[in-house]
């Protein structure tokens, strides 16, 4: 017999919560990072895959057996669920979260055509000035997002589905123009996701994007001893990215030049002349094949006096 709900969440804690609160039905836990490498429009096609195996074996040595035990078993086993007719997605704020639920969205769109979609989304909770994940709400407050899950329309549906085909695009610039422009979307979260994914385009001034700046002014304005320490003080202190500690060690990875030493922690001469906007690291750090969904991150430049893209034309 089929169950009557399918629940599509952002994690394996937050599906482990909600089956030792016994909600009923079936779980399908999405593990993917789709907010990092390349991206194409066509989810769960062969070269959506093959694109997205290519980046996580490059950039964070992820074996072939682990992404199809891991990942690739997972969406089978969603397509696999084809009976039930009520999908609800568990997602949070963050530009994490937000990506990946666009693109489960955009899969739904084209393969469950006519189901009942609802959405329950963490973030602002009563009382509280910190935005906050599903499995830090209490278990009263997790039920009572599920009671008020928000039903979403076609129109929700196509809205989600056109925002990752402009961020799977080869430039950001249409999504910069019209993400903040839907102010009934039920997607409250995701205008502050765009923003922090423009932010991680370089800087015109440095160089650097958003996160890099944040990791050299971190280590700069804290006495810390390791690396592990630092990358300890950007999870506790980031807001809006969602990231866990091996994101940061890539991007630490990325701009070990500008340290002397990460035992303790220290900004070499040059890093520090980085931060400070007296030397430009675009050169050193440009990378052909460093993508931000479809945009190649090293042809766009933030500038942050009009606070607008700006592509560089070779």
């Amino acid at each position: 017999m089929s169950s009557s709900i399918l629940h599509i969440t952002n994690g394996d804690s937050t599906t482990n919560y909600l089956k030792k609160l016994h909600f009923s039905g079936d779980f399908i836990t999405w593990r993917e990072m789709l907010c990092e490498g390349k991206t194409t429009t066509d989810v769960g096609s062969e070269t959506f895959w093959k694109n997205r195996f290519s980046f996580l074996k490059s950039s964070y040595n992820i074996s072939k057996k682990k992404f199809i035990n891991y990942t690739l078993k997972e969406y089978r086993n969603l397509c696999n669920k084809k009976e039930t007719k009520e999908i609800v997605l568990w997602f949070e704020h963050d530009l994490f979260c937000q990506i990946n639920m666009i693109a489960v969205i955009s899969w739904l769109k084209k393969y469950r055509k006519g189901y009942h979609i609802s959405l329950v989304c963490s973030g602002k909770i009563k009382g509280s000035k910190k935005l906050k994940g599903l499995s830090e709400l209490t278990e009263n407050q997790i039920h009572q997002h599920y009671k008020n899950r928000v039903d979403l329309t076609q129109d929700d549906i196509e809205y989600a589905d056109y925002i990752w085909e402009l961020y799977c695009s080869d430039s950001p610039l249409r999504l910069e123009a019209v993400y903040k422009f839907n102010p009934m979307s039920p997607f409250q979260y995701l205008a502050a996701a765009i923003e922090a994914h423009l932010l991680r385009f370089p800087s015109i001034k440095n160089g650097l994007n958003s996160i890099e700046n944040t990791i050299l002014e971190t280590a700069n304005t804290h006495q810390l001893s390791s690396k592990d320490e630092l990358v300890h003080k950007l999870l506790k202190n980031q807001t809006t990215y969602g990231f866990g500690d091996i994101q940061y060690e890539h991007q630490i990875e990325q701009l070990q030049k500008l340290f002397t030493s990460f035992n303790p922690v220290k900004l070499s001469r040059k890093g520090k002349k980085v931060l400070e906007n007296q030397m430009n690291f675009y050169s050193e750090l440009r990378d052909e094949n460093s993508y931000l969904g479809g945009a190649k991150k090293y042809s766009f430049l933030f500038n942050n006096q009009s606070e607008k893209l700006l592509q560089i034309t070779s």
